[in-house]
């Protein structure tokens, strides 16, 4: 019987009752052959300490007779056959992704830790015996409901990928001796800011009611961060009328910032957008800004913070020598790509020497 090792039988009798369902009978009241029953269990591990010459045995219930090319008969069925099968369901659902990594099928989890466990060990033991086919990376997606099972994979070495409100993403490679090559957690954060200039040249400003006390009395731009799967130029017509009640049309980006740990250590790009105005009623948000009003340019310019600011000054002289028609900034295109077959906004502007009009540097603001 040499395609059936005493641990994996060991196994398979410790397992959940769940993963039984094939075998036709209970434990209670089983005989089992001395040969399978008289071993010394540690951890996952059997010894055999005797070796029964019994031709006819039962495991599970199960007539389990000898052939005679010495495989083992089990109701009809290769015992070595009904060893793999049992195995199989031993292992976590998983499916292979696009590069070749791993994905466990997270909506098929077992609920116990202990069964957990059990299959997780014997999964990456598998996905380690299969490293030479391409198998490195493994994805493992936790639902906050089943949190308990966070601290088993840690122990058995997968690291914290990220994080949201219903789960927490694990990560394992496989090959020691090569860096880990699995993509990191979102590495940015994306801001926006709205510069809305009205026909009196009078720009939209606010002050927000909670900042640090070197900030407090500034007079700014509306700003907020872009919400998931928003593009950026809806992302800056929404925090305007959010925080301003006003609303506008997005127009270009006049300029980007880039900046490194800032927020939780991320890095951030803030985007200032040109808008304009297509209502001058403001309705503050309550939450979030203790003011806002309509200032004239040169007034909110003099501001001791923006004067002291090398930066926003720059951003400011961007903004008025757009307004002058002598700086153009980006507008989004809408194309489909073939890599995904998705559509995605293109920042760009191309001036047509022949058409100035075609160009939106032309374009007026109120």
């Amino acid at each position: 019987m040499d395609s059936v090792s005493l641990s994996e039988v060991t196994v398979m009798r410790r397992t959940h009752l769940g993963f039984m369902h094939s075998f036709t009978q209970p434990f209670s009241g089983v005989t089992i052959s001395p040969k399978f029953c008289h071993s010394k269990v540690v951890g996952s591990r059997a010894i055999s300490s005797s070796v029964s010459s019994t031709k006819s045995q039962y495991v599970y219930g199960e007539s389990l007779a000898a052939t005679a090319d010495s495989d083992y008969k089990m109701n009809g069925l290769t015992l070595k056959n009904r060893i793999s099968s049992v195995k199989e369901r031993l292992l976590l659902d998983a499916f292979d992704d696009e590069y070749g990594g791993v994905v466990v099928d997270h909506g098929r989890l077992p609920s116990s830790p202990t069964v957990f466990t059990s299959m997780l060990q014997s999964s990456l033991s598998d996905w380690r015996r299969k490293v030479k086919l391409g198998k490195k990376g493994v994805w493992l997606k936790l639902p906050v409901e089943q949190s308990e099972l966070v601290p088993v994979a840690v122990k058995q070495g997968f690291e914290y990928h990220h994080a949201e409100k219903g789960y927490v993403m694990l990560t394992y490679w496989i090959p020691e001796e090569e860096p880990c090559m699995l993509p990191g957690n979102a590495s940015h954060q994306v801001g926006v800011g709205g510069f809305v200039l009205n026909q009196y040249k009078e720009v939209l400003v606010v002050q927000e009611k909670y900042c640090t006390s070197s900030n407090t009395g500034l007079w700014k731009l509306p700003t907020g961060f872009i919400n998931e799967s928003e593009e950026i130029f809806s992302g800056a017509v929404r925090e305007v009328k959010e925080e301003t009640g006003v609303d506008t049309d997005f127009l270009e980006v006049i300029a980007f910032r880039h900046a490194h740990n800032v927020a939780f250590e991320k890095s951030d790009l803030f985007f200032i957008c040109m808008l304009k105005p297509l209502s001058d009623k403001i309705i503050i948000d309550n939450l979030e800004i203790k003011a806002a009003k309509w200032m004239p340019l040169v007034e909110f310019v003099e501001q001791p913070m923006i004067k002291g600011d090398k930066m926003f000054k720059r951003v400011i002289e961007i903004c008025e020598a757009r307004l002058r028609h002598r700086y153009c900034g980006l507008s989004p295109h809408r194309l489909v790509s073939a890599f995904d077959g998705r559509p995605s906004s293109l920042y760009y502007n191309v001036v047509d020497d022949d058409d100035p009009s075609h160009s939106n540097c032309t374009a007026e603001f109120y």
